[in-house]
């Protein structure tokens, strides 16, 4: 039995083959998906403790100030994504002050911690739960309470406003409940989730 052991340890971690190479791809998937990422998830209290990111709406053209002064088309006439924030209340100086004011972008990685409803601020970058199969990571520009329960609305940054069922019947950003928020935003891991994405569009490819 201990001499089996031994040989199966030669091969998973010595051995340099391509079947010890696929045995050893094979081990760190189990490990990370079975062991780490639900140990990850109970300490963060949350079911997703890291999403990459996988569209480039959160994404920013330039500095702060290119992207404060980009258009938008949401507004009664062309707008900047500035004049869109001051008219639903949240002035520059306020903005400049949120997390991740910069945004980020397609591929990075992204950290959560669960939060409970009532700690989550305008400002807070928070992932949700749509009928679309991913979850979306938009920040928070409202927040309402309707039955004692929270209601919140995001955008994404790049965005021209909320994704509204008249855009996508499949996204109400203006109406997001309680039992939709995954987790709030931590920080980011730049680039990390290309991994993921060339991955899925690979297989999604039909290679």
């Amino acid at each position: 039995m201990a001499k089996n052991l031994k040989k199966i340890w030669h091969f998973i971690w010595h051995e340099n083959s391509i079947w010890s190479w696929i045995v050893n791809i094979i081990l760190a998937f189990i490990i990370v998906k079975f062991l780490i990422y639900p140990g990850l998830g109970l300490v963060m209290q949350t079911t997703h403790p890291v999403v990459a990111v996988v569209s480039t709406s959160m994404e920013h053209q330039g500095d702060f100030n290119q992207w404060w002064t980009s258009q938008t088309a949401e507004c009664p006439q062309l707008c900047t994504q500035g004049e869109f924030y001051q008219q639903i209340g949240i002035t520059k100086e306020e903005f400049k002050t949120f997390s991740l004011k910069n945004g980020f972008l397609k591929g990075d990685i992204i950290v959560l911690k669960g939060s409970k409803p009532k700690d989550l601020n305008i400002g807070d970058i928070i992932v949700f739960r749509s009928n679309k199969p991913d979850p979306i990571i938009h920040r928070i520009i409202d927040i309402k309470q309707s039955n004692n329960a929270y209601i919140f609305r995001t955008k994404g940054d790049k965005n021209k406003n909320s994704i509204s069922p008249n855009d996508d019947p499949d996204i109400n950003e203006f109406k997001i409940t309680e039992e939709q928020v995954v987790g709030k935003a931590l920080f980011r891991i730049p680039l990390l989730g290309w991994v993921k994405i060339l991955f899925t569009e690979a297989f999604a490819g039909g290679f």
